[in-house]
């Protein structure tokens, strides 16, 4: 067989097909990671937030290592030099943000969860822009605004004035607490060690396990793990699985990969359909409502991201 006849064969397989497609890998990126919130919300009465959240990066990490193993040896000097860095990044980055999204998926709905998310990449151009010095465009902070407002009229179901007494969700409350905690790890990334993305995520999903094993220990006890650990159902198992592997591992894969295909401007673009896919499958998986404050939150964060993408743009160009 010749090389050429070895490449066609090759080409024609579908796994090799599905890597060369970074518009479909990448809609599929954010279909995984929406999918998270509705499993956050099927979890209650099913699993423990804490157990799904150790779960899920435990399974991560079984998955993981065996192929970050030969990249360890040349990345264990950089590793031990940002040994904190990377404990924060699974610890609080990892385990944190989506401890607070199940916490928050127990008192208000997947929809409001999926769309309150919206706000991330906004509050990390924020940060960007305050801390950092980034230069942003008056149109940029028009889109943030528009776009966090929009947040707000869905966690306080159309009534923006509740924020004056206080008086929100305390579901959509943990929620945006999750998005500030993750908005934050991802300004802090610029920090992360020079290191091959499978000895990052091995290393993260390590420390993610350990920091929720060790919540649960001191907030409840080894006798309140263990009766958590009994009562898992079946269904708890199942949305263990599906998050240790596809939001952890295959979006991540499948991210990376996009990233190569078509550069890290373009590929971001796909995160903010996180929320659309969310909301989706909410509607189709868990028989939500849409109410009339989604369609307005809606239109302000659709607006309000596109006006801050188009001036990013711009300003590259």
């Amino acid at each position: 067989m010749t090389k050429q006849q070895s490449a066609e064969k090759r080409a024609k397989r579908p796994l090799n097909r599905l890597f060369d497609q970074p518009i479909l890998l990448l809609l599929l990126t954010a279909l995984f990671w929406g999918g998270n919130m509705v499993a956050g919300k099927m979890a209650v009465g099913e699993i423990a937030p804490t157990n799904l959240v150790a779960g899920r990066f435990l399974l991560g990490f079984l998955v993981i290592l065996p192929f970050a193993l030969p990249h360890f040896k040349k990345d264990w000097p950089a590793i031990k030099e940002k040994f904190w860095f990377l404990a924060f990044a699974g610890g609080v980055g990892f385990a944190g943000f989506n401890l607070f999204l199940y916490l928050g998926a127990q008192y208000t709905t997947a929809v409001n969860g999926a769309i309150e998310q919206a706000s991330i990449p906004m509050m990390v151009m924020l940060a960007n822009f305050m801390i950092f010095g980034e230069r942003t465009k008056a149109l940029q902070i028009i889109g943030v605004i528009a776009t966090i407002f929009g947040v707000l009229w869905v966690a306080t179901a159309g009534a923006p004035q509740r924020l004056l007494t206080l008086d929100i969700n305390v579901g959509d409350g943990l929620i945006l607490i999750a998005c500030v905690i993750y908005a934050a790890y991802s300004v802090l990334l610029r920090y992360r060690p020079k290191i091959h993305w499978m000895s990052f995520l091995a290393t993260t999903f390590l420390f993610a396990t350990l920091s929720s094993v060790l919540f649960e220990l001191v907030t409840g006890g080894l006798p309140t793990m263990l009766v958590n650990f009994t009562k898992v159902t079946t269904t708890g198992w199942l949305l263990v699985l599906y998050t240790g592997l596809f939001p952890s591992i295959i979006s991540q894969l499948f991210y990376a990969r996009g990233v190569e295909l078509i550069g890290a401007n373009r590929a971001s673009l796909f995160i903010n359909a996180l929320p659309l896919f969310g909301a989706i499958l909410s509607v189709l998986i868990l028989s939500e409502q849409l109410q009339n404050y989604h369609f307005v939150a809606a239109l302000f964060i659709i607006a309000g991201i596109t006006m801050a993408e188009y001036a990013a743009r711009t300003k590259k160009g």
